[in-house]
């Protein structure tokens, strides 16, 4: 692995941030809340709910600074719940950042996922969220169209895959592509809700009707609003889980 400088831990006015280089927030955590999800694009990618609600093992692609994995523990309670992530030096991070400690129902599994993925393991995943960015973006690895297809064949017959990606890459279209082709047009996506992200839902769950309940508005503002409203039932669901 090449030479890379360490994350940078800021905290300031109750909020913690991961940093891969200086002044790029990777991933924030507001101290009071700390399953609370402050980055919009980190809300819209929570949306998978709308496809799959009730899902039985969700896998992680990045940990980062844990903003999904603290999420999807506090309000999926009857999921299990593993993550990838491939550098050391963030796991190491992980109790500054409070995520859950591993047991038979949350583990942090140090692994290049696209080699994980390509191997023999665990399969039938109802939900996988690929969010692995490095200092440089979107590695070609986690965008291929052969990841693609090592994620379609680990998900659950109604699961559905979750990527983001920047409009701004210049990788973008070549991206989408991979993902229709990996997945045989199966897709839909959310703009206008995170700024440059783009959140993709792959899978034969974006087919159904719930697909539509999907933020679909013109304006940003009202889509940032749905995709808060999808939350908030998030959580009062697992309320009463």
């Amino acid at each position: 692995m090449p030479n890379r400088p360490k994350p940078l831990v800021r905290t300031e006015g109750g909020r913690r941030t991961l940093e891969f280089t200086p002044g790029d927030i990777q991933s924030a955590m507001r101290l009071s809340r700390p399953s609370a999800l402050v980055l919009a694009y980190a809300r819209a990618m929570m949306c998978f709910a709308v496809l799959v609600p009730r899902p039985r093992h969700i896998l992680l692609v990045g940990l980062g600074g844990g903003s999904m994995a603290r999420f999807c523990h506090r309000h999926f309670p009857a999921s299990r719940i593993t993550v990838l992530e491939l550098r050391a030096d963030v796991i190491a991070l992980r109790e500054q950042f409070l995520v859950p400690p591993d047991d038979d129902r949350f583990r942090v599994i140090h692994a290049d996922a696209a080699t994980w993925m390509a191997g023999a393991g665990d399969a039938g995943f109802d939900v996988i969220v690929a969010d692995g960015f490095d200092e440089a973006g979107l590695p070609p690895a986690l965008s291929s169209r052969a990841f693609y297809e090592d994620c379609r064949r680990r998900l659950a017959p109604d699961g559905v895959l979750v990527v983001n990606v920047f409009s701004y890459d210049p990788r973008h279209d070549a991206v989408l592509d991979a993902l229709e082709r990996a997945f045989g047009g199966h897709t839909c996506r959310l703009d206008k809700v995170a700024g440059n992200n783009r959140i993709v839902f792959a899978g034969a769950a974006t087919q159904g009707r719930a697909a539509r309940r999907l933020p679909a508005l013109r304006l940003e503002c009202l889509n940032r609003l749905c995709v808060r409203l999808i939350l908030a039932r998030i959580a009062w669901r697992s309320v009463f889980a």
